[in-house]
């Protein structure tokens, strides 16, 4: 299969704008033969949306944006971010990612952890997601993760204990610190965790970050894709806008599992009876 990474600034607070970009990328990759494109963290509205957030959430049910984009998914599968409202938790939004294809929405996963404190303050704004798992996609068995979700351990063993055979983290991740080599410092951390998410759970890690600035934070961009052995297979260019094709195989993900146990010696009954165990017990 062949897997698209839209790498862009969105325009902050102009979901028409951003629209627009997506149906665009969407249009490239349908015709370069991409089976799966990916866009990155809030990919619809932007960012920084502070007091924002409320007026441009959207309801899956009945928003015209999401309809335009269930109708582009019959050609190409699409997974963007966005922000959730529900009638089932009315006066609550969420920082949403969205899986379309064959005209329908598959999933939506909401942002577990939100980041806040120092430059990021999304939990003033946003209610928190609860839970990770798999969905069985055209494409194979995927899991999702909305940028900081993916510094978690627990949620990439999650989806891998869930059978996700390709992992999906988008992000508005900015870059902090120089590495002297034209790219920032965190991009190294997001990097490490790829590889490591790779290698243990024999899965491919796809990894789609923005670009631009927003009050004076500025997106690391360096998207980028690892192989179930753990290899970088490839990357974005690090700050500017990029738009990075590349093909996977997922009997790379057979290969792996049959050579390195991990899966096989997985034990997620074990784990869940540690946590329950931890869970009771905690006295807070």
């Amino acid at each position: 299969m062949k897997i698209a990474l839209s790498q862009f600034a969105p325009a902050l607070g102009n979901i028409p704008k951003n629209l627009e970009t997506h149906l665009e990328h969407i249009e490239t990759a349908a015709e370069e033969g991409a089976d799966l494109i990916v866009f990155p963290e809030l990919s619809l509205t932007g960012y920084h949306l502070r007091d924002l957030a409320a007026e441009v959430a959207l309801n899956p049910d009945r928003s015209p944006v999401f309809r335009k984009l269930r109708n582009e998914s019959r050609r190409i599968a699409v997974i963007f971010g966005f922000v959730e409202e529900t009638p089932r938790a009315r006066g609550l939004v969420y920082n949403a990612a969205a899986c379309l294809a064959g005209g329908k929405l598959l999933h939506i996963h909401r942002k577990v952890f939100l980041p806040t404190g120092g430059m990021f303050e999304e939990a003033r704004f946003f209610a928190a997601g609860r839970s990770f798992s798999a969905l069985s996609a055209p494409f194979g068995r995927t899991g999702l993760m909305i940028c900081r979700d993916f510094l978690s351990a627990g949620s990439g063993y999650s989806l891998f204990a869930d059978g996700a055979e390709i992992m999906i983290a988008i992000s508005a991740a900015p870059g902090r610190g120089s590495s002297g080599k034209g790219a920032f410092t965190t991009s190294r951390m997001w990097e490490l965790m790829g590889e490591a998410q790779a290698f243990f759970s024999t899965a491919f890690v796809v990894y789609c970050n923005r670009t631009g600035v927003e009050d004076g934070m500025t997106f690391a961009g360096g998207s980028f894709i690892y192989g179930p052995d753990g290899n970088l297979e490839a990357r974005a260019a690090y700050l500017d806008d990029d738009f990075l094709l590349h093909d996977i195989s997922l009997d790379a993900v057979a290969s792996a599992r049959r050579s390195r146990s991990f899966k096989r010696e997985d034990r997620p009954d074990a784990v869940a009876r540690s946590l329950e165990r931890i869970l009771r017990t905690d006295e807070d």
